[in-house]
């Protein structure tokens, strides 16, 4: 058998990766949080769960696989096959932030995954119970000052967005307070809510409502602009904390290896998803900001992140061990 010409492998290639993203999706997608079900990644998992059902024909199915702050569900989705039947919709920790944190990781984020979209951001708010005698950054920052290590600082878990926000505004202030890590965001909202913890950095989503109806204060938000859900609410440059814009965010990921075709495929109907008027109005109401960055926009995104939470941790010494 005579061996194909060079000249027609490459267009070869392009027809069969093309016949892959045509035929694509012949059979269920999961979706693979590594976060337990209720928080923010399960919730746009969830909404694009719904829009890529629709859109593309076949159940896209929300899969919750916690553990290991989110790297059990990170590894399982590198060690799936490249065919875009497995993804990972993820906030900011598994990607740019554990990696830092954890010995023996079973993934490199930066070379074992395909970026598929940046899917949405949120802000975090500082927030302080209702009883809470600070009304403002500055006074936060006064008490500290006069308190090294005593104000206690609420996060979901060591490593999480709330947790490193706080580390990296102790930095910016020159300050320190005492970080107290729950086991997920809702055990540390009952604590917050009930006077037992001072502060917290939480991610707008979860606050937005307890702050309107007059159970948290929010002292100010890490936007680089008010959010539009809490409008008298200044950010930190406002207050006098420069260098803190923090944004949780939500991405979505494959294993690397990715047929173009069904990247692209995959890509437009996120995007189309996160475009129709309905989801988007319910995401911003909630204190999202839809971002549907391109998957070479969310690459460089990622690979900033990544160097901008290594040098907080380094800075601050931090361990999860």
């Amino acid at each position: 058998m005579k061996k194909l010409p060079g000249l027609f492998l490459l267009p070869l290639a392009m027809l069969v990766s093309a016949a892959h993203g045509e035929g694509w999706p012949e059979r269920s997608v999961t979706l693979v949080v590594p976060f337990p079900p209720g928080g923010s990644s399960d919730a746009i998992a969830r909404t694009l769960s719904t829009g890529l059902t629709d859109r593309l024909g076949k159940p896209f199915v929300v899969e919750n696989r916690p553990g290991a702050t989110g790297t059990i569900g990170a590894a399982q989705v590198k060690r799936a096959p490249a065919d875009g039947y497995t993804l990972l919709v993820t906030s900011l920790g598994p990607l740019v932030i554990t990696p830092h944190l954890m010995k023996g990781l079973p993934y490199d984020p930066l070379t074992d995954f395909d970026a598929i979209t940046n899917a949405v951001q949120a802000p975090n708010v500082l927030v302080v119970p209702a009883s809470s005698p600070h009304k403002s950054v500055a006074d936060v920052i006064e008490f500290q000052r006069r308190n090294p290590g005593k104000m206690t600082f609420a996060s979901s878990g060591a490593g999480s967005s709330d947790h490193l926000t706080a580390e990296l505004f102790w930095q910016q202030t020159k300050t320190s307070g005492l970080h107290v890590p729950y086991k997920g965001g809702g055990p540390a909202m009952t604590d917050l809510l009930g006077g037992q913890v001072d502060a917290s950095f939480q991610n707008i989503n979860a606050v937005v409502q307890h702050v309107k109806s007059g159970k948290l204060r929010a002292l100010a938000i890490t936007s680089r602009t008010r959010s539009p859900v809490l409008p008298d609410v200044p950010t930190l440059d406002e207050s006098g904390v420069p260098n803190t814009n923090v944004y949780s965010w939500q991405g979505v990921v494959g294993p690397k290896g990715l047929p173009p075709d069904v990247r692209a495929k995959l890509y437009a109907a996120i995007v189309a998803t996160l475009s129709d008027p309905q989801v988007k109005a319910n995401l911003v109401a909630l204190g999202f900001e839809v971002v549907a960055s391109s998957p070479t926009e969310f690459a460089a995104f990622q690979a900033a992140e990544y160097a901008r939470w290594k040098n907080v941790i380094q800075a601050g010494k931090i361990t999860i061990e």
